[in-house]
């Protein structure tokens, strides 16, 4: 018996990763050797403090319970501690930080909050695709935003039309930007949070990358600047800073209506996170920072080693400064898709489609560095001998 979807569900596009790793799947039961450059998961382990912080916890009985839907207090407290440390930015943990199942879940989610059906929703294009996923789970229209190269991969406020921004709710931003590793600085969250107050829109910032950094840069946070509290709140999580993805924890943060609003929602829809993994990344956020420091100096030795490897077969990339990904233009003659479903036919090579990130990322490709170094260079070499030196 096939049932009828709910048009939310109809209205949806495949994930990307879900068919990604189905095409992986395919190809490893066919015996191929795949490298995969897809899907941004950290291959080091989880720091071992962190480790022993989940144990001795998950023994302790009083974890055992239903959890706060909003978080406990002494998580949300280090939350405050460590953005304190890391950006000088001042956060009421009772009030201004809500716990969430990884960040995914609360930007999928704040749509949820401040989206009725028929609103609209400001999406960069290329972006992270559960901006548009939560909005249409909600009965919003995303109102896509290209974002380019030629202006830093930033968005141009002056180029959405009046009439659109006066029907947006919520804008999403994300620096460092996932897929394309661009960064932002001063003027460009001056501008956003500025245009945000004129039009009284929500913005939310996905800031998961502002701890995988590169040749000495540090990403600022959004909350840094004036007036952000007031119209907007940052997304932010233990996963890429302390190779934390499966362990499903993070935290929004900023204005305390928005966190009010989703905590609420939240403790209609689920029991919270695992106290045990709260003490652990509580445990990552207030403990010793050098794991952070040494893991970036593994992605940026592979970034170099990746970047230098294609610009040796023809491309002109720069090395970004942040992120764990490289965006790149796929060679003349091909599409993204025939670009990479090339790659993964001939030389058992995974790399992502930008076209996954939007139409706007059409002609692109993304790369991700959370492999070995050895299986870099492995993946560098098959490509040569499939493709060659390269033109645009």
């Amino acid at each position: 018996m096939k049932f009828a979807e709910a048009q939310r569900i109809s209205n949806l596009p495949p994930y990307l990763f879900a068919r990604i790793e189905k095409l992986v799947a395919g190809k490893k039961e066919a015996g191929v050797d795949v490298i995969s450059l897809g899907i941004g998961d950290p291959d080091r382990a989880t720091p071992v403090h962190i480790i022993e912080a989940l144990k001795k916890e998950a023994n302790n009985p009083a974890n055992h319970q239903y959890p706060s839907s909003v978080g406990m207090l002494s998580y949300r407290q280090s939350v405050a501690q460590w953005y304190q440390r890391r950006f000088e930015v001042e956060l009421d943990p009772a009030t201004e930080v809500v716990s969430l199942l990884g960040s995914k879940e609360g930007i999928a989610h704040i749509s949820w909050c401040y989206l009725n059906p028929g609103d609209t929703v400001l999406v960069p294009d290329p972006g992270y695709p559960v901006y548009s996923g939560g909005a249409i789970l909600a009965g919003a229209d995303p109102y896509y935003v290209p974002v380019n190269p030629e202006k830093g991969y930033l968005i141009d406020f002056d180029t959405i039309p009046q009439e659109v921004a006066k029907r947006a709710k919520i804008l999403f931003i994300n620096y460092p930007n996932n897929p394309t590793g661009a960064v932002a600085g001063e003027a460009f969250y001056r501008k956003a949070i500025e245009f945000a107050r004129e039009y009284e829109i929500l913005i939310c910032h996905d800031a998961a990358y502002s701890d995988v950094s590169f040749d000495g840069y540090k990403p600022p946070s959004f909350l840094q600047y004036p007036g952000a509290k007031e119209v907007g709140i940052e997304f932010h999580s233990v996963s890429k800073t302390y190779n934390m993805t499966g362990w499903r924890v993070g935290w929004a943060a900023g204005n305390a209506g928005a966190v009010e609003a989703l905590g609420r929602l939240k403790s209609n829809i689920d029991s919270g996170v695992f106290q045990a993994i709260q003490y652990a990344a509580a445990a990552g956020l207030t403990g010793p920072q050098e794991i952070v420091d040494k893991q970036n100096a593994v992605y940026q030795e592979r970034r170099d080693i990746l970047v230098d490897g294609l610009n040796s077969l023809g491309w002109n990339l720069e090395k970004p400064k942040a992120t764990f990904y490289v965006w790149a233009p796929v060679p003349r003659g091909y599409t993204s898709e025939s670009f990479t479903e090339l790659v993964l036919d001939k030389a058992g090579v995974v790399i992502t489609p930008g076209t996954g990130y939007g139409q706007n990322g059409s002609g692109y490709c993304r790369l991700a560095l959370t492999i070995e170094k050895e299986r870099i260079q492995e993946a560098l070499e098959r490509i040569r001998k499939t493709i060659g030196t390269v033109s645009f």
